[in-house]
């Protein structure tokens, strides 16, 4: 009889996200006139940079002439868009990067659920408290997590507090960790990290033969100079770091979907070289991202591109500024966005981070995440993302305002 893989088993009936959706199209069904505004998942609003979209036209034609057209590309990534990623991401930050070193993907999401494939599973894994849930419930998928424990996790999961009282950052490990899951800025929390402490993971995970797994998606966020856009940027990270990023925040490519992750060549555990490893994963399980869109991601990195991408990131950062002061104001406790598209705020006492999920939306109708949906250390708190339009985020924060203000 055919065996199913148990270890689904483990995992909430729905993907976070799934379970927001859930909940808000109930809502909606028994309450059709509602006027709904969605802060929840992170999912962009504003229109591609014109520089993108005439790109991806240009290249779509060209996949319509027989002299131009394209099938199977280099699973990888084409050249230009590698070479595009090398110079600009990192050559320019004074990051020693090579195109063989990028693996261009549909998603930062789908490369930290898919890294594991490459790692062996008695590894030990720590994550952040809270946590993006991707990086969880895929180690559960894969048999690394253990059981569930109410309220306290998976069993074999190290679980890294990031409390009020730490300001939000992890500290070391007191035991043996293998993969370390960091994500700055980070999501859920908008924190961000600078040199000096990123650069105690780097010492740690050198002195352990550790892998740090280094979700930089919301990098162009970054507004404080002393706070590196790349883990590359600290000595020593090319022998113990893979690093995601993503075009979704940062060019608006949530629906065209492309990313790209950076393995280097002195990546090498047991005398074996991950970014081979990696490089085998990927030329089995996936054909690369379309060529239209990988055109359309090399013109985010062409002047036009770079102009229409900075105005919509300032759109964004002004969207945090109008929440933060917004709710600040208003007397409730609120954390980051000064280099994050996310807003971390404290629930009013007496709610659990779903109570005010719930109230929220029948009360004011506006949607966020609770924070207990990212992990028990996020019980209490409650995240807000800034990609709605500035007229929907000025009518939210005056909604939770008028709602919940003392």
């Amino acid at each position: 009889m055919l065996k199913i893989n148990n270890n689904f088993a483990k995992l909430p009936a729905n993907y976070l996200f799934v379970e927001i959706a859930n909940r808000v199209k109930k809502y909606q069904d028994s309450h059709p006139d509602a006027e709904i505004i969605k802060l929840g998942i992170g999912d962009v609003t504003r229109p591609l940079p014109k520089a993108v979209v005439d790109a991806m036209k240009r290249a779509a034609d060209e996949m319509g002439n027989a002299s131009s057209f394209r099938g199977y590309g280099p699973e990888a990534g084409y050249l230009f868009l590698k070479e595009a990623i090398a110079k600009n991401d990192f050559q320019s930050r004074g990051v020693d990067i090579s195109p063989d070193e990028i693996f261009v993907s549909d998603g930062a999401k789908s490369d930290t659920g898919s890294i594991g494939d490459i790692l062996g599973i008695d590894n030990v894994v720590a994550v952040c408290d809270p946590v993006y849930p991707v990086y969880v419930d895929t180690n559960v998928m894969a048999g690394r997590a253990g059981e569930y424990i109410e309220g306290k996790g998976f069993s074999k999961i190290v679980y890294m507090p990031c409390r009020k009282e730490n300001h939000f950052l992890p500290e070391l490990p007191t035991q043996q960790v293998d993969m370390i899951y960091l994500c700055f800025p980070n999501n859920p929390t908008g924190m961000g990290i600078d040199r000096e402490n990123l650069k105690k993971w780097v010492d740690y995970a050198l002195d352990n033969q550790s892998l740090i797994l280094y979700d930089a998606a919301y990098e162009a966020f970054i507004t404080d100079p002393d706070m590196p856009h790349s883990i590359f940027e600290i000595e020593g990270a090319k022998k113990c770091a893979i690093e995601f990023r993503s075009f979704s925040k940062t060019a608006g490519f949530t629906g065209v979907r492309c990313a790209y992750s950076v393995i280097p060549k002195e990546l090498v555990f047991d005398g074996v070289s991950l970014n081979k490893l990696w490089d085998r994963r990927q030329s089995t399980k996936m054909n690369g991202v379309s060529y239209p869109v990988q055109r359309a991601a090399e013109a985010v990195y062409s002047e036009e591109g770079k102009r229409g991408v900075r105005e919509n990131i300032e759109y964004y950062q002004n969207n945090a500024k109008i929440m933060l002061d917004g709710l600040a104001k208003a007397g409730f406790e609120v954390y980051g966005g000064t280099n994050s598209p996310y807003v971390w705020m404290k629930v009013p006492d007496g709610l659990t981070s779903w109570e005010f999920f719930d109230l929220l939306l029948e009360k004011a109708n506006v949607v966020g995440t609770p924070g207990s949906g990212f992990g028990s250390c996020g019980e209490g708190y409650f995240r807000l993302t800034t990609f709605n339009t500035k007229e929907n985020t000025q009518k939210a924060v005056e909604r939770i305002v008028k709602t919940f203000a003392k």
